[in-house]
C-alpha cells in the first residue's frame, strides 16, 4: 500500500521540499517530471499547483497534500461538501520566512479610498474571487470581483480599482506604488487529507506519522541544543541565565561535584548567552544543530 501526497508546485515548492528534507525524507524533484521521487518505499509523490490541491485531495485523486489555508477556502466557497478535505496539520512556513502569508486589500497610493466601505460600485481583481466576495458581502459592499490570471499589481488604476492580493513583506505591492487597505486572511500551509483515506487505519497512521514529523522539524527551526558542564556551586547562577522549553536537563557527571546540563534554546540568543554562560563559571559549552523537535 502507498500514500499519494502532494506537494505544491510553484512558490511553496522549493520551501516543502527543504521542510521534508529537515523531516528525515529526501524528495528530488526532475524538472521535467510532476513526480518527485522519494526515499520512502511507501509514499509516492506528485507535484500539483497549490491552487488546485483541495481538489484533487477532496476528490481521492491525492489521498494526502500541502496547500495554504486560502485555496482551501478558495475550493470550499465553490462546494456543497460540509467537510471536502480533513486538515491534519497546521504548517507555519512560507517560501521565504516560517511565518504567515497575508491576503490584502490594496489600492494605488493616489487613491481616497481609505477602507473596503470606500469600493462600492468599484471592480476588484484577484486570484481568490471566492473568498473576496464572502469578504466584501460580510462588510455588505457591492463590489465586482473578477478574476486575475496574474501580474495583479499592475493592473491599478486602469484595469481595475483595487486589488487583493498575497504578500509576505509588502515589498511588490511598494514597488508597484499600492497601498494596504485591509487584511483579508491571512494565510499558512495546512495537510489536509480525503477523508476515505484518512478513515483507512493504514493510511491514517502513515498521514499521521508524515505530520509529527514535518511539524517536528519546524518546531526546531531557528533553535540549537546547548550543552554545559557546570560545578555545583555555580549550577544556581548558570540556571538563572539559561531560557529553556522547559527546565534544563541536569545530570551528574563522574568527577565529583560537576553536572552536565542540557537545553535547547533560540538560535539568535545564543551570541549574547555564550559570554554570560562563561562569567557564570560554565565549562564544555557546545552548541549543536536541531533537525527536529518533538514536543
Amino acid at each position: 500500500m502507498t500514500l499519494r501526497v502532494g506537494i505544491p508546485k510553484g512558490s511553496l515548492q522549493d520551501a516543502t521540499v527543504k521542510l521534508f528534507s529537515r523531516a528525515g525524507f529526501d524528495v528530488v524533484v526532475n524538472t521535467r517530471s510532476y513526480f518527485p521521487t522519494i526515499d520512502d518505499p511507501e509514499i509516492e509523490c506528485m507535484l500539483i499547483r497549490a491552487q488546485e490541491m483541495a481538489r484533487y485531495v477532496a476528490d481521492g485523486v491525492l489521498d494526502v497534500g500541502l496547500t495554504g489555508q486560502d485555496w482551501i477556502a478558495e475550493y470550499r466557497s465553490t462546494t456543497d461538501a460540509s467537510e471536502p478535505v480533513h486538515e491534519v496539520a497546521d504548517l507555519v512556513y512560507s517560501k521565504q520566512s516560517f511565518g504567515k502569508v497575508r491576503w490584502v486589500l490594496a489600492v494605488p497610493e493616489g487613491s481616497t479610498v481609505r477602507r473596503a466601505q470606500d469600493l462600492a460600485g468599484c471592480t476588484i481583481a484577484t486570484e481568490l474571487v471566492g473568498v473576496t466576495r464572502t469578504y466584501f458581502e460580510r462588510l455588505g459592499v457591492d463590489v465586482e470581483v473578477e478574476f486575475s490570471w496574474g501580474a495583479t499589481e499592475v493592473k491599478p488604476p486602469v484595469l481595475a480599482d483595487a486589488i487583493v492580493e498575497a504578500t509576505e513583506t509588502g515589498s511588490t505591492l511598494r514597488a508597484n506604488h499600492l497601498r494596504i487597505v485591509d487584511t483579508v486572511m491571512e494565510s499558512n500551509p495546512q495537510l489536509i487529507a480525503n477523508p476515505s483515506a484518512y478513515a483507512d487505519d493504514w493510511k491514517r497512521t502513515k498521514i499521521e506519522n508524515v505530520a509529527l514529523l514535518l511539524k517536528a522539524a519546524i518546531e526546531a527551526h531557528g533553535r540549537v541544543g546547548l550543552m554545559l558542564n557546570v560545578r555545583r556551586e555555580h549550577l544556581d547562577a548558570v540556571l538563572a541565565i539559561l531560557p529553556a522549553l522547559q527546565r534544563p536537563t541536569v545530570s551528574p557527571l563522574t568527577e565529583e561535584g560537576w553536572v552536565a546540563l542540557n537545553t535547547i534554546i533560540d538560535e539568535r540568543t545564543v551570541r549574547d548567552l555564550l559570554p554570560r554562560l562563561c562569567n557564570a563559571q560554565a565549562h564544555g559549552i557546545v552548541e549543536y544543530p536541531l533537525n527536529k523537535l518533538v514536543r
